[in-house]
């Protein structure tokens, strides 16, 4: 039985990834209780790592093809993970999975909530999404395609492409995996623009369900009265073409700074004169801007 208390870590524990992550192309095909997760990673060896070992977390997937540059390889099953044989050279690791999103009680990794598919990577979650090396030390722009019948199909970054059932986007950022998001449901969307210093026009949506459109108006304002003071205080202007906030109803959290697609619980972004006190206005316009400033502060410095 294993004991289940935590258990300290400390910084003199630590040690460099074995392997760099260059870029990472995602395909997911939804189903409620059968998602597919193609994976593409470009990888080559860390020079300052002090091992070889080629491991990648992944938990509750199921492995329906491994391959390193095109050929299948056969992983060897090890605690939070897969061990593999790679070479001492660049190589491209690519997998498919398997995972089942509603019966994804804990909330971590894609899950449904009512209905809405929705991710929650911080701190651990993305293993639970597919075979991959998650820790916050490696960090890779992410391209992604969804592909399923939700009206909506969001992911990190900027839209690129989309059609019928389909969606892309490309995040041109390193990121850790666990700033990794994915939003695909009937969702409407209030939305605005914001200027930057330079002159940039940047497309604000808020993502709710059909019904909450009436309590999105001062949630919008907080956002871009929080772009407006990171850049007077700071001169942290947004670096992308379109910042999202959805909202969540089971959301495990308060809220998270996804980069690009901030995720919300519903209580924490949607609010109204009829229905909400001064301090629920108070706590929404601290939580949006907490969040958007975690694009520089946390983000991409992290």
């Amino acid at each position: 039985m294993k004991d289940a208390s935590p258990q300290p870590i400390h910084l003199t524990d630590y040690t460099p990834p074995e392997y760099l992550v260059d870029d990472v192309h995602l395909t997911f095909r939804l189903d409620p209780t059968a998602t597919r997760v193609l994976s593409r990673i470009a990888l080559r060896p860390n020079p300052d790592a002090v091992s070889k070992r080629f491991f990648l977390h992944g938990e509750g997937v199921k492995a329906i093809s491994t391959k390193i540059d095109g050929k299948d390889v056969t992983p060897r099953s090890v605690e939070h993970g897969i061990e593999v044989d790679a070479p001492d050279a660049p190589f491209v690791w690519e997998a498919e999975v398997e995972i089942d999103p509603q019966g994804n009680t804990a909330l971590e990794g894609l899950y449904m909530s009512n209905g809405m598919y929705c991710t929650q990577c911080e701190a651990e979650g993305f293993r639970k999404i597919t075979y991959y090396p998650d820790r916050p030390d490696v960090m890779a722009p992410f391209t992604v395609r969804i592909e399923g019948d939700a009206p909506v199909l969001l992911s990190n970054g900027n839209p690129t492409a989309s059609g019928d059932g389909w969606a892309e986007w490309t995040d041109p950022w390193p990121k850790p995996s666990y700033l990794f998001a994915l939003v695909a449901g009937d969702l409407i969307a209030r939305e605005d623009s914001f200027t930057t210093m330079s002159g940039k026009e940047v497309d604000l949506k808020l993502w709710v369900r059909p019904g909450d459109e009436g309590k999105t108006a001062f949630g919008m304002e907080a956002l871009k009265k929080s772009m407006t003071w990171d850049e007077e205080k700071y001169g942290r202007e947004y670096d992308l073409d379109i910042f999202q906030i959805v909202a969540v109803s089971d959301f495990n959290m308060g809220a998270m700074e996804n980069k690009g697609l901030n995720i919300f619980n519903t209580s924490a972004v949607l609010c109204s004169p009829e229905t909400s006190t001064d301090a629920n206005f108070e706590r929404i316009e601290a939580i949006i801007a907490h969040e958007y400033f975690h694009n520089w502060t946390g983000n991409r410095i992290t």
